[in-house]
């Protein structure tokens, strides 16, 4: 029988074992190649440059980030493929197969493998692309013509990124062959197994796992200024070295300690269950940490989208607060541009404030900018209640002043440390910070400062003084007719008009939907991963659950060993996973200043439901493969 054919025969009898490995991989190169072709297509030019510009930077990171997972996923796939394939390989060698032969033989198989999962990848891809495109618009509610576009430039960008990273370990592999022995190879599926580690290696390992993970679980919810962001990268980095030693002391720790109690121990089924996980786990806990990492990843890339989906409708409810600012140095002239207004629209609400500005001469701040804005207390009072805005805050005192702040995407400051600010020699203590837009689109432009009436007075003959008009229109419809009416009035200072049909920020929305993706790749790859590695340990189970069976054990209490196994393989990494997103998801929301502890709790009880739909699967393979079904 030629390699060829050995190699197709191997493909066909064991297609079931590397379904879910074919599967994750075409998911993410479908993904990969929409993505690429979204770039291509054109279908974003109609949200104009800005948002195209920065819609295409995220979609390269995001490019970027399914490249590693490619990458880290055909490594982990392959080294499991190898591992399982040297004991039959070893087996070939007594039948007079050189090391190259049978180097040829895997390098076959595998790129079978990986041309399946290709040709899958790219064919639903073209099949499904403005599918695609119309899911990621409605997600994003963005309204743009979709036709169907085929880009070569994409197909082949996807192949090249794909084939690359899948012949480098394919190449590793056909290198490890070569250069193994007969008796490496024989024994492979038997190295790494258990081995008694000493106690107090596991202690050490734990407590270490510990103090790791929990210094990331601090950095993650520290308060902190400018470096808010170092602690968060810190974190991810802490966190993961924190989880592997979990997995890799804590938990046989406590497995073996477990074990040590024969009380509990020969309990029920537990004497088959619970020495067979401690007999696997120092070879199965990387995998354990690596579906816990992904887990979390897919947690934090929804709440990521969802978080960047609230602040979009935050930061448009606050510019569209007013539809038209105007400045003035004149005094009263509220009415006299409300009569311009209102003969081309109604209003449905207007407010008028007298801002003094000052120069950076005046002002000593912790952040530094060329003007300032001082506003009273009452007037910012008066303009609230003619807005409609919420105005819930004390008296201020002679040194006390209220920050006025634009609502940012993201803030990199999180500490609520109040600090001080001189005006003209005298300290001012800032009592709160408040991002309700009182002076809508000047909130961004300006630092504004609110204090009292009286120390308003004090300041007055510092600066400037400006008076803003600020006019909301009842019917959006008379938009453009209004602002070219008080363009051509003209007696103004200066005009700000704020077009509620503005995408400037669509990008934002954008983003979300391409989460809601990232997240739909993370969670397969953890459910197939986890699938794949029960799957394969299946096959060396066989022979051990048949003897058990044969020595009088019955199939009933054999079938709930390998439930109770199955069980503690799936919910030990969905609970520290579901510990280490509470932290995750916070620091996210910290940033983002929202509120995500509800999209916590749904992307978590999501997991739950896809990784119990796994361990279903699982079992029923499971009892399958071992003959006890």
């Amino acid at each position: 029988m030629s390699m060829l054919k050995l190699a197709v025969h191997n493909f066909k009898t064991s297609f079931k074992s590397y379904l879910s490995l074919i599967v994750s991989l075409a998911f993410a190169i479908l993904i990969f190649y929409n993505f690429q072709n979204i770039l291509s297509s054109g279908v974003l030019t109609s949200l104009g440059e800005s948002n195209t510009r920065n819609i295409e930077i995220i979609i390269q990171v995001i490019t970027f980030v399914l490249s590693c997972f490619i990458l880290f996923f055909v490594w982990y796939s392959t080294n499991v493929f190898l591992t399982k394939r040297k004991k039959e390989i070893g087996i070939y060698i007594f039948m007079g197969l050189s090391n190259q032969k049978i180097g040829k033989l895997y390098i076959i198989e595998t790129t079978m493998i990986g041309l399946v999962a290709l040709g899958l990848g790219i064919g639903f891809g073209v099949l499904t692309t403005q599918l695609f495109q119309m899911i990621m618009m409605a997600i994003s509610d963005i309204s743009v013509e979709l036709v169907f576009s085929f880009s070569l430039q994409a197909v082949l960008y996807a192949t090249i990124v794909y084939a690359v990273i899948y012949f480098i370990f394919i190449l590793k592999g056909y290198i490890n062959i070569v250069r193994s022995s007969v008796l490496d190879m024989v024994s492979a599926n038997k190295q790494n197994e258990y081995v008694k580690t000493k106690s107090w290696i596991l202690f050490l390992k734990s407590i270490l796992g510990v103090i790791i993970t929990g210094i990331g679980y601090y950095l993650a919810i520290k308060e902190g200024g400018i470096e808010v962001m170092s602690n968060v990268l810190s974190a991810v980095v802490f966190v993961v070295v924190g989880v592997y030693l979990l997995f890799g002391g804590l938990i046989p720790l406590i497995c073996q300690k477990l074990a040590d109690h024969k009380n509990f121990l020969y309990r029920k089924e537990r004497n088959l269950w619970l020495n067979n996980i401690i007999f696997r786990i120092k070879k199965n806990y990387r995998t354990y940490a690596m579906v816990s990492i992904l887990m979390l990843c897919s947690v934090t890339a929804l709440a990521t989208g969802f978080a960047m989906k609230n602040r979009y409708e935050g930061i448009v409810h606050f510019r569209n607060t007013y539809t038209f600012q105007i400045l003035s140095s004149q005094p009263g002239l509220k009415e006299e541009y409300k009569e311009v207004i209102e003969k081309e629209s109604g209003i449905a609400y207007s407010s008028e404030v007298a801002l003094l500005q000052l120069d950076s001469g005046v002002v000593e701040s912790l952040y530094q900018n060329q003007y300032y804005g001082i506003l009273s207390y009452s007037q910012v009072q008066q303009l609230a209640k003619d807005s409609g805005l919420e105005f819930a805050f004390e008296e201020l005192k002679e040194d006390e002043y209220i920050s006025v702040s634009q609502l940012h995407l993201m803030s990199f400051i999180t500490d609520n440390t109040l600090v001080t600010t001189t005006i003209n020699g005298k300290e001012y203590r800032e009592v709160e910070e408040t991002s309700i837009p009182y002076l809508g689109y000047f909130q961004e432009k300006l630092d504004l400062y609110m204090v009292s009436d009286s120390q308003y007075q004090e300041l007055l003959p510092l600066g400037t003084l400006m008076h803003c008009y600020n006019y909301k229109l009842s019917d959006m419809n008379h938009f453009e007719s209004t602002q070219d009416t008080l363009k051509n009035y003209g007696n103004y200072d200066g005009l700000v008009t704020l077009d509620p049909n503005s995408n400037e920020i669509e990008w934002i929305k954008v983003l979300y939907s391409l989460c809601v993706f990232m997240f739909m790749v993370f969670v397969l790859a953890s459910g197939s991963i986890l699938f794949m590695k029960l799957y394969n340990d299946a096959y060396d189970e066989k022979e051990r659950y048949q003897i058990l069976h044969k020595i009088g054990i019955s199939k009933k209490t054999l079938k709930k060993a390998i439930i109770n196994e199955l069980r503690f393989a799936y919910l030990v990494p969905l609970f520290v996973m579901s510990i280490s997103s509470y932290f995750s998801v916070h620091s996210l929301a910290k940033l983002m200043q929202t509120e995500l502890l509800s999209v916590n709790l749904t992307s978590v009880l999501f997991i739950y439901l896809f990784i119990y739909i796994c361990y279903r699967l699982s079992v029923s393979i499971y009892q399958k493969n071992v003959g006890i079904k």
